[in-house]
């Protein structure tokens, strides 16, 4: 069965019981979480984001690299140069979005997951603080580095151009030639979705 087809089949699953999986899947993690609790609820008080569509992109349509400059917590600057013929994760994201708070956990274990692989994972926050954002990565347990696009807006801009983040969160599969391979609008449906998206990344020459 093509990636494609396993991603349909996951994804149509995935949409019926997506309530239930991701509360058994992360109750631990976002137990005391009220923003993730309410999500999960389905009471999303006004929020609106993505419904965890999956796009893919074929290798012969996915255009020009992009590239980007930004600043991370501490104050350095990260580029697209640095993640040259390494296959990234980027995710949209910020504290006050429920959906953002519930697949954290999920994206901080693949990241551990494919972090011998030649695969990086950058976050893009989008409206926080350089306090806001390190509580939030501090009480998730995440550790990959976050660009604050909130100021610039300048790494938004950059996807933007190719293939938009047009919900928070959003998730993209960069793949080694420093092209948008996937997309994932809103919180990420199923773990397994993204993995395999990854996994594919991984393989292409």
């Amino acid at each position: 069965m093509s990636i494609r087809s396993r991603v349909r089949s996951r994804l149509v699953a995935s949409v019926v019981a997506i309530a239930a999986a991701t509360a058994l899947a992360l109750t631990g993690c976002t137990a005391n979480d009220s923003l993730a609790t309410q999500y999960r609820s389905g009471n999303g008080q006004n929020y609106i984001a993505g419904d965890g569509t999956v796009s893919e992109y074929a290798a012969g349509n996915r255009g020009e690299a992009v590239t980007f400059t930004g600043t991370l917590q501490d104050g350095s600057t990260v580029s697209s140069r640095q993640y040259a013929g390494k296959v990234l994760v980027v995710n949209f994201w910020y504290a006050g979005c429920p959906p953002c708070r519930v697949e954290a956990p999920a994206l901080q274990e693949l990241s551990q997951k494919y972090a011998d692989q030649g695969v990086d994972f950058l976050g893009v926050n989008l409206y926080d603080s350089a306090q806001t954002a390190a509580s939030f990565e501090k009480d998730k347990g995440v550790t990959y580095p976050s660009v604050l696009d909130r100021d610039t807006g300048s790494v938004l801009l950059a996807f933007s151009k190719t293939v938009p983040p047009k919900a928070t969160p959003t998730t993209l599969v960069v793949d080694k030639q420093g092209r948008v391979a996937a997309r994932i609008l809103g919180a990420i449906p199923d773990k397994s979705i993204l993995d395999s998206l990854i996994s594919d990344a991984v393989a292409e020459h």
